[in-house]
Order: C-alpha cells, then sequence, then structure tokens
C-alpha cells in the first residue's frame, strides 16, 4: 500500500465531503468516528483550529477503504485497516513528522499500528482500554421489570445529571471528563450533548440513568449508564438502557450500539438478554514520549 494512497486534510467539512458516505456505510462499526466527528464539525471554526485536528482517508480505485482522524487529545482514532496497511500509514505519519500519543480502533488494527509504531518510533505502546462493541437486534426488556418508570431529563435535572457523570468517569478512570467537568466546561465534555434518561422508583427517585447519542448516520450509541454503587443488582440500569434504547428506536435509528467492559460479565450477559448482539472488540494504545526514529 503506497503512502500517496492517504489523502490527509485539516479541514473537516472537506473530509466528510469525501469519507462521509464511507462512514455511513457501516454506522454500527463507525460510530465513534461519526458522533466525534460530527461534534466537531458543528463546534466551529476556532474549535476546530484548536484542537489541531488531522484527517486522513484511504483511496484505492476511486472508493474510500479506511479514515483515521486525530482527537483533540492527540490520539489516533482508525478504522478497521489490514496489518499491511496499518504499518504503511505508521510510517507515512513518521515520515510526514506526526506524534500521535496513542491510537483506537478494532483490536487487530489498534495491535497492528501500535506494533508498526514502535518499530517505526521506539515507542513502546502501553495498553489503556479494551472494550466490547454491541449493536441491537430486537429489543427484549429483561424480566422481571423494577418497579418505577422512566423520564426523559429537563433542566431542574442537570445538577444529578452532572454528578452522575462524574461519578461515573471516576469509576471508569476517565480523568480528562472529569477535569472538564470540575472545571465548569460540562458542554466541552464528552456528555454536554448527550440526551439522559432517568429510571425512577414509584415515589419518583431517580436510581440510575442512561444517556444516548443524537443520531448521527442513522446511528444512536448508548453511552454511559450508570447506577449508583449502594442501588445496584436490583434491576435499575437494566430498566433505563431498555428506555433509552427504545427511545432511540423511536426516533428513527437503524443502529442501536453501546460499549461494554469485557471484565464485567454481569453487564455484557444483561445486555445480551436484552437483544444486543457482539459486534466486535476495540483496544487503545498510549504511546511514550520522547521517543526517536530508529529506522
Amino acid at each position: 500500500m503506497l503512502p500517496d494512497d492517504w489523502h490527509l486534510s485539516e479541514d473537516v467539512d472537506d473530509f466528510l465531503g469525501q469519507a462521509g458516505d464511507f462512514l455511513r456505510s457501516r454506522p454500527a462499526l463507525h460510530n465513534t468516528p461519526l458522533t466525534d466527528i460530527e461534534r466537531l464539525r458543528t463546534r466551529g471554526a476556532g474549535a476546530r483550529s484548536a484542537d489541531a485536528a488531522l484527517f486522513g482517508r484511504l483511496e484505492s480505485k476511486g472508493e474510500v477503504r479506511a479514515v483515521f482522524y486525530r482527537r483533540p487529545r492527540g490520539d489516533l482514532w482508525i478504522t478497521r485497516l489490514s496489518a499491511e496497511q496499518a504499518g504503511a500509514l505508521a510510517a507515512h505519519l513518521a515520515d510526514l513528522g506526526h506524534s500521535p500519543s496513542g491510537v483506537l480502533a478494532d483490536h487487530e488494527t489498534a495491535t497492528a499500528f501500535a506494533d508498526a509504531w514502535q518499530r517505526q518510533t521506539g515507542a513502546a505502546p502501553v495498553p489503556f482500554w479494551r472494550t466490547h462493541l454491541y449493536r441491537l437486534g430486537a429489543l427484549t426488556p429483561p424480566q422481571p421489570r423494577p418497579a418505577g418508570r422512566g423520564r426523559v431529563t429537563g433542566e431542574r435535572d442537570r445538577e444529578q445529571v452532572v454528578r452522575w457523570c462524574r461519578e461515573f468517569c471516576v469509576v471508569v478512570g476517565e480523568q480528562a471528563s472529569i477535569d472538564l467537568i470540575d472545571a465548569g466546561s460540562w458542554a466541552d465534555s464528552r456528555f454536554g450533548d448527550r440526551h439522559f434518561t432517568f429510571w425512577e422508583t414509584p415515589d419518583g427517585t431517580p436510581v440510575s440513568m442512561a444517556a444516548a447519542t443524537s443520531i448521527v448516520g442513522g446511528m444512536v450509541r448508548v453511552d454511559p449508564v450508570y447506577t449508583p454503587a449502594h442501588l445496584r443488582g436490583r434491576g435499575y440500569g437494566g430498566a433505563v438502557t431498555v428506555e433509552a434504547s427504545r427511545a432511540a428506536l423511536g426516533a428513527g435509528a437503524t443502529d442501536v450500539v453501546l460499549f461494554t467492559d469485557p471484565a464485567n460479565p454481569t453487564s455484557n450477559a444483561l445486555y445480551q438478554r436484552m437483544g444486543y448482539v457482539h459486534l466486535a472488540d476495540f483496544t487503545g494504545y498510549q504511546f511514550a514520549f520522547g521517543a526517536h526514529k530508529t529506522g
């Protein structure tokens, strides 16, 4: 695969004009690029410049075969590549002087790129993220259903939504989002544009929360789902996930997806009982800074 097959751009609108159809062709698998890039597009030219955006598309015979983009924290998100393609991209970016802080992709692509980047630069990849991706098939509410009801949140719920999102970030170790929330930059956090649903007990007490992205390319991602520790094991998380999933379908989503922690067999089993089907595994690696090209 020749480096010239990769076309790089810093213009999100130009990139989407060339690669948008490719991203929308597999909305479940491409759910994170779809939501990330759409959010970047709508944030305005000033935010794009501050984020030092970089986009790339791999073309062959006039068709886009893969894309990557650099996220604000400096790591790359890459769609599926062969090991050879991942190696060629790593060599191309190193030759151009780019220094990504890490990579996220499906497991095989991320590992191939991380290994190639280490060969190019000497930077050792350190895994920091593993997840399963599920896509909703036939929604099947788990039984028995806990007492209560789902409710879409409003402005009066903002304080609790923010507090629960922060608690979620503490549990999963998402320090970048904690820093934004603590700095009062809720709108800039990854939760700022989500749609939230509470599960409430019959007396109106919120006991669990699920968020969902807006529809992009026919896709909605349910993320995050959070139940405070002292309220878990009562079916609230499953109930609120059903409500968020049903709302996404009702809004016209053709693909409803969510990520899960592979180390949590309870939640993985629950989502499968609800009708979610395993689609792929994703991995993230961080790279050491200060390494120099070795060859």
